[in-house]
């Protein structure tokens, strides 16, 4: 290593002989004191085998207690506390596209090491409401039932909201294959290790050219899959401060907000709806309000998929979502058994910025497109079993005979991208 390398090395790093002192370890929480410290503060915590990295999280009086990024084997009291940090940062840059990194934006791919060209804090307030731009413009996902039913717009926010096993991942695939964004911040918290590979390969194609990959598998501790969302978020941010479009898709929020269910029990948080402390739904908005356009800046379309615990769309963090985002995409297993995929229920998703984007002539076609397919659902017993006799009502007659029509309308091959006009061209085909 040359002087300057090592010169820069101990001006990033807080040497200082100052230290506290571990007095109490519990599962989740480290208990320690002999230091003046504040909320944020990044602290490297010395045992006989390693250095481990923790936050502080909570204070009182002389005593502070650290959450730890890693799991606590090898530590013993007496163990000493340093100030690594005065609240979190990571590297972020150009460097970054192409990579696979962890909560800490720290390369986990066999790549090698990167100095990024700056560092920024890990968590930020969001875009002031007047810096906002208003969302007026498409943004295209290569998938026709969003683009011509659910269309969205650059700087929105939606969810997608499925239980186990509905493809969640896949449709994310889909999305990332078919927009155009300048840069892809995908996040995936709090997934199965088995998954990070398989997405790679079946549904990026093994091609991260201008994307950033953040992976934090189920087994890291609670802090890290809370920070792993706020690094993508981070990391998002930079590229639309240059200016430029990103889009950020987050696997899954609810992953995230478990983690920081275990934080905050550990903390004594008293337990709310389904064991939810209260700083699970501070926390919520935190993140996804970073998302949008920003006046004189680039734009973070974001997606946030949100796993339903038994197909419940009242789940608590499932109807916190509902209310922060722009929009939300329903799949549904039983369109799934129908063969129909990507299983979107159209009839209970919405994006809450359509009327900004679509011009008249769309519009009228997805008000129509919806109806019909109301018609059908709605009437879909009696149609069935032959209770229906043809001419007693021309919209349902008219429903059914467009039934296949419809459905190919919303069906889509994984591989296949669509773009905005050839969707509103097969749309309007439908109704000539």
């Amino acid at each position: 290593m040359s002087f300057k390398n090592l010169q820069s090395k101990i001006k990033k790093s807080n040497i200082s002989s100052k230290f506290a002192t571990v007095i109490h370890i519990s599962p989740n929480l480290i208990k320690a004191k002999g230091l003046s410290v504040s909320i944020g503060d990044i602290v490297r915590i010395v045992c006989i085998d390693e250095t481990k990295l923790g936050m502080i999280t909570s204070i009182d009086g002389a005593v502070f207690f650290i959450t730890p990024f890693k799991h606590l084997d090898g530590m013993s009291i007496g163990d000493k506390v340093y100030v690594e940090n005065k609240g979190l940062k990571i590297g972020v840059g150009d460097e970054l596209l192409g990579r696979v990194v962890n909560a800490l934006a720290h390369p986990i791919d066999g790549k090698g090491d990167f100095e990024c060209s700056s560092y920024t804090p890990i968590m930020k307030a969001p875009i002031p409401a007047l810096n906002r731009e208003i969302i007026d413009s498409k943004m295209d996902t290569g998938v026709k039932a969003i683009d011509g039913l659910l269309t969205c717009g650059k700087g929105q926010k939606l969810g997608i909201f499925a239980g186990s096993g509905v493809g969640k991942s896949t449709l994310m695939g889909m999305i990332n294959k078919g927009t155009n964004a300048d840069v892809k911040v995908i996040a995936l918290i709090g997934e199965r290790g088995r998954e990070v590979p398989e997405f790679i390969e079946h549904n990026l194609n093994g091609d991260l050219t201008n994307c950033v990959l953040i992976v934090v598998t189920s087994d890291d501790s609670a802090l890290m899959r809370k920070y792993g969302a706020f690094c993508a978020m981070s990391i998002a941010e930079y590229f639309k401060d240059q200016g430029k479009d990103v889009l950020l898709i987050m696997d899954s929020i609810t992953r995230f907000a478990m983690a920081q269910r275990e934080i905050g029990l550990s903390l004594g948080e008293p337990p709310t709806s389904k064991g939810y402390p209260p700083s699970v739904m501070a926390l919520l908005p935190q993140l996804m309000e970073r998302a949008g356009n920003e006046k004189g800046k680039g734009s973070i379309s974001a997606f946030f998929t949100v796993l339903v615990d038994g197909d419940d769309l009242n789940d608590p963090i499932a109807d916190q979502c509902r209310s922060i985002l722009d929009g939300h995409i329903i799949l549904d297993r039983d369109i799934v058994d129908n063969g129909i995929y990507p299983p979107i229920n159209i009839l209970k998703s919405a994006s809450r910025v359509v009327t900004n984007i679509n011009d008249e002539r769309h519009q009228k076609l997805m008000i129509k497109f919806r109806k019909m397919y109301s018609l059908l659902k709605e009437n879909e017993t009696i149609i069935r079993i032959g209770a229906y006799q043809k001419g007693n009502d021309s919209e349902i007659d008219e429903a059914i005979g467009k039934k296949n029509l419809l459905n190919q309308f919303l069906s889509q091959d994984l591989n296949e991208i669509v773009n905005s006009d050839d969707t509103l061209a097969r749309l309007e085909s439908i109704f000539n």
